[in-house]
């Protein structure tokens, strides 16, 4: 039978349930189990696609063409699997569903309730993603910090579900922050003692506490929380804060997080294989010694939980090439002739990810055009690449009113534009060109080397496209449209061959990145960073 962690969490917002959720996914596939993970949301949005990164950071794309919360991202790149639809849940999901059922009469003239239908209806969508993955732990963080109001449902319904399946297969997981008082030099497990009555109140008793710290905690923290919040000595694990999120899967281990949970679950495994998990961070710690400077310019890099996913890649990458890759955010409203060479001129490589919307895009061509012409790394990726591509239409094929129809429409030179049978009058949410498709690379390129591969698959989260009008105009003046859809109707990459590195990409390989299999584009860029910066250290 599955069985099925939930992981709350208690005191503040932010504690790293994600990374705990994510770090023991990754301990019990090291087992040899088969886990399938899943975020529960509270806010009222259907899902994050249509929010502000400001508001929630990056909208992380599944496979399947899911937009999901960010947490999601940490769970492929621990766990290395894919997830799907059934890995995101919002309230606003869940009461979307449930009036569309009342609508339809499916609930036969009932009063539609928080219990059991708001409940139920949730208690659908966990149990649904032990049946479609086979997964034989499924790991449900539960969004929020217990106490919220909007959190209530969701606790509500997986108390049920423990219920149901039985104490035996379920258990419960609680992260809290032990804060540390400098004045009386002491941590203080009050808080947690707090946090877990409330989440008794709620009628839950968790199996496990882990305990948020930034400094090693005393014995005696453990026992007074074992003896105050009735759970047993060795399920109190402590959780340091660490200067690379990627050693938290080997403190955990090295804490008993795992060994605990399959003792608590009745789950007989064989030993952990965390070998390669080891490597990592082996050279993680050895890639200090070279750098390379990477400038990432976005119109959102004052929250840098926008571009998380690309972050994460470049990092990746640099292990692959055993050095430590510097981000130097830079606003791209801050760009632009006059001071170009002053922001960007110390670069070994320019990244520009994806946005939406008009604000910040002349700067972001700027960067664009400074990156070709200077010849240095260009990594372009979705809204990156459209506006290389409204670089080059201005500056080489001599359209000087080139622009995308999402930034103007009067544009007499939309070298971007709608998807075909798209319009603007139709609503946002959901409408993208979103999930996985593939595409075929044209040989003796960039794109082809870096692959290693005549066709892909890659994830999108876009609207507009290449203009297809303009492909003899690019590559007649030295623009390879390097890969194409297998149709041959849109144009999925482009890049200027004869350079070590000048690549758009208009789907986002962010999302296949993984700490240990880093993605062979962000290694083809920061390969071409580091020659550029042993250059000009020679």
């Amino acid at each position: 039978m599955t069985k099925y962690v939930f992981v709350t969490g208690g005191v503040v917002s932010g504690l790293g349930k994600g990374i705990t959720a994510a770090s023991l996914g990754r301990l019990l596939k090291a087992r040899g189990l088969k886990v399938a993970s899943q975020k529960l949301d509270p806010y009222i949005n259907v899902d994050p696609g249509t929010m502000s990164p400001y508001q929630h950071g990056e909208v992380y794309v599944t496979e399947d063409g899911a937009e999901t919360d960010l947490d999601l991202g940490h769970y492929e790149r621990f766990i290395d699997e894919d997830l799907n639809k059934y890995s995101n849940l919002t309230t606003g999901k869940v009461y979307w569903n449930v009036l569309n059922k009342e609508r339809r009469g499916e609930y036969l003239g009932s009063t539609v309730q928080v219990i059991p239908h708001i409940t139920n209806e949730i208690k659908d969508f966990v149990y649904s993603v032990g049946r479609k993955t086979g997964a034989d732990v499924v790991i449900t963080e539960i969004g929020g910090t217990i106490g919220d109001i909007e959190s209530q449902p969701f606790i509500e319904a997986v108390r049920q579900i423990s219920l149901e399946v039985g104490r035996e297969n379920s258990l419960f997981i609680h992260v809290t922050l032990v804060p540390f008082l400098s004045g009386s030099n002491e941590h203080k497990s009050k808080p947690t003692q707090h946090s877990v009555k409330e989440l008794q109140g709620l009628g839950i008793n968790p199996s496990i506490i882990v305990l948020r710290c930034d400094e090693p905690l005393e014995e005696s923290i453990f026992q007074k929380i074992a003896l105050f919040c009735n759970v047993k000595p060795d399920c109190v694990i402590e959780n340091l804060t660490l200067p690379n999120l990627y050693e938290a899967p080997l403190m955990l281990e090295k804490q008993g997080l795992a060994e605990v949970v399959c003792r608590e679950l009745g789950i007989e495994t064989e030993k952990p294989d965390l070998r390669d998990w080891e490597d990592l961070c082996d050279r993680i710690n050895r890639s200090h010694e070279k750098t390379v400077d990477i400038g990432l310019v976005g119109k959102y890099v004052a929250l840098h939980d926008a571009y998380l996913s690309v972050v994460e890649a470049l990092h990746h990458a640099g292990y692959q090439h055993g050095l430590t890759v510097n981000i130097h955010w830079l606003d791209s409203e801050m760009i632009n002739d006059d001071n170009a060479e002053e922001m960007l001129s110390a670069m070994d490589g320019i990244i520009v990810p994806g946005g939406f919307g008009s604000r910040g895009i002349e700067g972001m061509i700027t960067a664009a055009r400074y990156a070709r012409e200077k010849d240095i790394p260009y990594f372009g990726i979705c809204l990156g690449m459209q506006v290389s591509a409204i670089e080059f239409a201005r500056n080489v094929c001599g359209l000087p009113d080139a622009n995308s129809g999402e930034f103007d429409e009067d544009s007499p030179d939309k070298v971007i534009d709608f998807m075909p049978g798209q319009s603007d009058d139709i609503d946002k949410g959901g409408t993208l060109r979103l999930g996985s498709y593939p595409c075929v690379i044209k040989k003796g390129t960039v794109m082809e080397r870096c692959y290693g591969s005549s066709e892909i698959t890659e994830r999108h989260r876009h609207r507009y496209e290449f203009n297809n009008d303009y492909r003899e105009a690019f590559t007649s003046r030295g623009m390879t449209l390097s890969g194409i859809s297998p149709d041959g109707t849109l144009v999925e990459t482009m890049e200027l061959s004869d350079r070590d590195f000048f690549v758009g990409v208009q789907y986002h390989p962010e999302f296949k990145s993984r700490p240990n299999r880093p993605h062979p584009l962000f290694i083809g860029f920061i390969g071409a960073a580091e020659k550029r910066a042993s250059a000009h250290r020679e």
